[in-house]
């Protein structure tokens, strides 16, 4: 699929090096100089909508991709999916309001599709003024649908916790109250603070954000001599990495102590970093130990299709976690912890649940899937059936078809 960039500066009212952009589908790049927008609205067949992101992650944004592989899929339902950014970061909020008030008025009866995270409408995780942008899209007529892909409030014992979790909370809620329709990422009886408010939330799982992951399915693994191979897709940074290369390193010693010489494929943020620790850690073991940074998507779905099974340390899995999804999408075993957010579908996959009560829980999971090679392809097989069935693109783009639908309109 070919996406256009549409790119508007306004040199007078926006500091020096501030962009304001989107993509569109399947037409040819635009400059323009004025800021002015009003009269430049992409022609586009079938049903318009508009997906609204905040500030970018950085170094990939897992938000804009799954935004780019929804789009794609969309259009087999007869929608054309622009991709829209609020630069607040960049321009600050008060012209990127004014910005969105004039793009926001060719959007009258489209869908906008507001995607959520804490950090994407705050430097701190305070997104209070984030409500802003959901007045403006209601008063220029637009069908607002929020995407939460963040479904809970941050985590934390002080003050500052404590009032970033309230703020959270809030705007989280006061968002679903005024728009038109709330989308989940996670099973909604997840999620303590809706409440009542559910009449008019769906739920509807990530994808992952790779190209065609199926296409793992069919690849070789490994041959009869190889190396039993364990993915680990991406790594927290700073101080939240540690736990978690740690947890890696103590459960592949459990696993090389029983079946000797082991291959570890370290993939996405953070890995770079994490390579030194982990090799330090398990310098006296016999693991290789290969930490492949941030890769093109088909590059990872072929280092997928090498390994034997995808242990995910980070944190509790859901319906949300990509990383976690990639796995399953790609035919493989997936060991993780169970979490507060662990639902169906997730459940159904392939998934082998970590004892979070043994300190050798990842490693006994792990040694398990490695060891039985018949248990192994049965968790492939569920993996395989919960991509098709809940996580490819094509079933998620249909799920959101139906709610955005001329019938859900009327």
């Amino acid at each position: 699929m070919r996406w256009s960039f549409i790119a508007f500066f306004d040199i007078q009212d926006m500091p020096a090096g501030a962009i304001r952009a989107f993509f569109v589908p399947g037409g040819d790049s635009i400059l323009m100089g004025s800021g002015r927008v009003e009269n430049e609205t992409p022609r586009v067949s079938g049903h318009r909508a508009i997906a609204l992101l905040g500030r970018r992650d950085e170094p990939t944004d897992a938000v804009e991709e799954y935004c780019r592989y929804l789009g794609e899929a969309l259009r087999a339902h007869d929608f054309e999916l622009e991709l829209v950014r609020v630069a607040w970061l960049e321009a600050g909020w008060p012209l990127a309001m004014l910005d969105l008030e004039r793009q926001a008025g060719a959007w009258r009866g489209c869908w906008v599709l507001v995607q959520y995270t804490a950090l994407a409408w705050s430097e701190r995780g305070f997104p209070l003024r984030f409500l802003r942008v959901l007045r403006i899209l209601r008063q220029a007529g637009a069908q607002v649908a929020m995407v939460y892909h963040d479904v809970l409030p941050y985590h934390g014992n002080r003050t500052i916790d404590k009032l970033r979790r309230r703020a959270q909370t809030h705007a989280m809620s006061e968002a679903l109250r005024s728009c038109d329709l709330g989308i989940f990422t996670v099973a909604i009886s997840k999620i303590p603070w809706i409440g009542k408010k559910h009449t008019r939330a769906i739920f509807i799982p990530v994808g992952a954000n790779l190209p065609e992951p199926e296409t793992a399915w069919t690849l070789q693994r490994r041959e009869a001599n190889g190396l039993p191979t364990i993915g680990v897709f991406g790594v927290t940074g700073g101080p939240g990495g540690i736990w978690e290369i740690a947890s890696i390193s103590e459960a592949l010693q459990i696993v090389a102590e029983r079946l000797g010489k082991l291959r570890l494929i370290v993939m996405g943020r953070h890995s770079d970093t994490a390579e030194k620790a982990l090799k330090n850690l398990m310098d006296k073991l016999p693991i290789e130990v290969s930490a492949l940074g941030v890769l093109p998507g088909e590059e990872i779905v072929r280092h997928m299709a090498s390994c034997d099974v995808l242990l995910f340390v980070r944190g509790g899995i859901s319906s949300r976690r990509g990383s976690a999804i990639a796995g399953i999408a790609c035919g493989l075993p997936v060991v993780a912890l169970e979490g507060p957010e662990t639902a169906s579908p997730i459940t159904e996959a392939g998934v082998v649940f970590a004892d979070p009560k043994r300190q050798r829980g990842f490693g006994e999971a792990l040694l398990k899937v490695l060891s039985d090679a018949e248990y192994r392809a049965a968790l492939a097989k569920r993996s395989r059936r919960s991509q098709e069935k809940h996580f490819s693109w094509r079933a998620i783009a249909a799920k959101y078809a139906e709610e955005l639908g001329p019938r859900r309109q009327a």
